[in-house]
């Protein structure tokens, strides 16, 4: 059966299962949206404001419902508003295939109009990039793109196709040789009874095991596992912010996030480890700090898919090579019940004598409990939202303060509910990931958590949302700074607050209004109990919360520092004693 590049296009979409893809037509693209408009019943298609939004949403969609995402852009300016998401979904490890379009193969290289070499600008960003100018190699690339995309670490792959070969037309096959050959490439084969029979040996020794989890955890499907883990070692949990949904909230032995913002626990029961477990980390510089330090007491065996993160920032003891569900499968059977009712009750020692520079501002987060309302702050804002949510609804954060907050009070309990940006640490990233998240979820509430800084960055997806009448609660903690660089400013740069201090007259209420979504402005808890209590679900709600400048995110281990330096607040370091 013979087929146009765009038809192939479409084919292959459906083949992979892309039901929904996001993005934004133009020039280049117009056979393949041609295309997309005769296979509305089959495709939906996702119109978003820009581009990057349009990215962010894709990225979103994939980490909610652990398929890979499809955003498709035009040539030139479009292919390049693409850059941030897929460098966002690069450092995240989402799965992603951006397909782009380009100038006809005759006018490549010739600055033809919006020409560009988005192959070339993405090359450090992406798993693997391609050039389509062969129509008959279409097919089988677009097979490549999705197998790569999705097995091995994941991340994004992008195919760029010009608009000659969407034109053009050969024979359509629907195999998968492709596919099956690039993910065979990227599966690791079981572990050597040498290094299984050296890890099980250091676990029986362990008398102060500690977990740290991260998002490798919810890519492979191994949140049960880890649970086993933990329960077979009397082993406490620490997560990266990847990996915070991995485990429930409520388990006993979840110690929460780990690094710079971390815990007092994590940090503390880390440090005190004689075993780390690493699962599915890759050690960033915000979750070790002093790596030299982070590893002074214990033995680390880090568990991974990507053999190029072991041992790269920390130095690694046992390498256990492979995907986090395969190489647990291995050890579980293997290990007996490790009681360690010591080690136990110091973790409960430590989780109760957890200090948190919000707790002296936190109280009972109902105004008729007590005749002194509870004060405006980050976390019982945040509490108050996550009162009136399910386990299960999906929650999407901007980058900034309001992100740490959102890590430190919200108690999620259910995988894959939380899309924040971790690696890029992208301002903007939020609105388009619940966008995408949304529809993954069903079209159900989700909750935004945002900042006046962040949200002003892509705030033109409002007018996706409405047009989509997704029921998204956008939570804007609103300081009117920058209020994660003016905390740096203000503890490390002797309070020089250098364009830090927006101030903006930006009325969020009103502006949301004007893209056809509701609006409220809350400044005390009654009043958002009052906006929540109301909430419909028939469109995006902007709630402006007006919160203190001078809130700051603690616990805090300084930048390069380690547990020992450990702050509750800018004048005050934790006594370990």
């Amino acid at each position: 059966m013979k087929l146009t590049g765009a038809e192939i296009v479409i084919e292959m979409l459906v083949k992979h299962g892309a039901d929904t893809v996001f993005g934004y037509p133009g020039g280049a693209v117009l056979d393949i949206y041609d295309e997309l408009y005769k296979n509305s019943s089959r495709i939906e298609h996702i119109l978003a404001a820009h581009e990057q939004g349009a990215a962010h949403a894709a990225d979103g969609y994939a980490r909610a419902s652990g398929k890979t995402g499809v955003v498709i852009a035009t040539s030139g300016p479009g292919a390049t508003n693409l850059v941030t998401g897929i460098a966002n979904a690069y450092l995240d490890s989402v799965p992603l295939v951006a397909i782009t379009g380009n100038v006809a193969v005759a006018l490549l290289g010739r600055d033809s109009f919006q020409e560009v070499d988005i192959v070339g600008i993405t090359q450090p960003i992406v798993k693997h990039n391609y050039l389509v100018k062969d129509i008959s190699k279409l097919e089988r690339t677009i097979d490549e793109a999705f197998a790569l995309a999705s097995t091995g670490r994941k991340g994004p792959v992008l195919i760029d196709i010009p608009k000659s070969v969407q034109a053009e037309t050969c024979e359509y096959v629907g195999a998968s040789p492709a596919a099956s050959e690039a993910g065979r490439q990227h599966q690791t084969g079981p572990l050597s009874d040498a290094v299984l029979t050296e890890a099980l040996a250091t676990l029986r020794q362990a008398e102060r095991p500690y977990i740290y989890c991260g998002g490798g955890v919810i890519a492979s499907g191994a949140e049960r596992e880890i649970m086993e883990l933990s329960r077979k070692l009397s082993a406490p949990i620490g997560l990266s912010m990847m990996g915070l949904t991995a485990v429930p909230h409520s388990y006993e032995l979840n110690l929460g996030m780990c690094g710079m913002h971390g815990t007092y626990a994590s940090s503390l029961a880390q440090s005190e480890a004689d075993v780390v477990i690493a699962a599915g980390v890759r050690f960033s510089d915000r979750a070790t700090g002093d790596v030299s330090t982070y590893r002074r007491n214990c033995t680390v065996i880090h568990i991974d898919i990507d053999a190029a993160e072991i041992g790269k920032n920390v130095a690694t003891d046992i390498a256990l090579h492979g995907d986090v569900k395969s190489v647990l499968a291995q050890l579980l059977p293997r290990m007996s019940q490790h009681h360690n009712e010591g080690w136990v009750q110091r973790i409960a020692e430590l989780k109760a004598a957890n200090p948190r520079y919000a707790d002296p501002l936190h109280t009972n987060t109902s105004p008729a409990a007590t005749n002194t309302p509870a004060p405006f702050s980050p976390r019982n804002i945040i509490e108050t939202v996550r009162s009136h949510c399910q386990d299960d609804t999906v929650v999407a954060t901007d980058v900034g303060q309001h992100q740490m907050w959102t890590m430190q009070f919200y108690p999620f309990e259910k995988p894959r509910t939380l899309l924040t940006s971790g690696g890029l640490g992208t301002m903007g990233y939020g609105l388009g990931a619940a966008i995408g998240g949304c529809l993954a979820n069903g079209r159900t509430r989700t909750v935004l958590f945002t900042s006046d800084g962040s949200f002003g960055m892509n705030l033109n997806e409002l007018a996706t949302a409405v047009s989509h009448e997704l029921p998204i609660v956008i939570v804007v903690l609103n300081n009117s700074v920058l209020g994660m660089v003016r905390q740096w400013q203000g503890m490390f740069y002797g309070e020089r607050y250098s364009q830090t201090t927006l101030d903006r007259k930006t009325d969020f209420p009103a502006l949301a209004r004007a893209f056809g979504a509701q609006g409220s402005t809350a400044t005390t808890l009654e009043e958002l109990l009052s906006i929540l209590a109301a909430l419909t679900d028939d469109g995006p709600h902007v709630i402006d919360c007006k919160i203190d400048p001078n809130e700051k995110v603690f616990p805090m281990i300084p930048p390069g520092g380690s547990v020992d330096d450990i702050m509750i607040s800018e004048t005050c370091l934790v006594s370990r004693n």
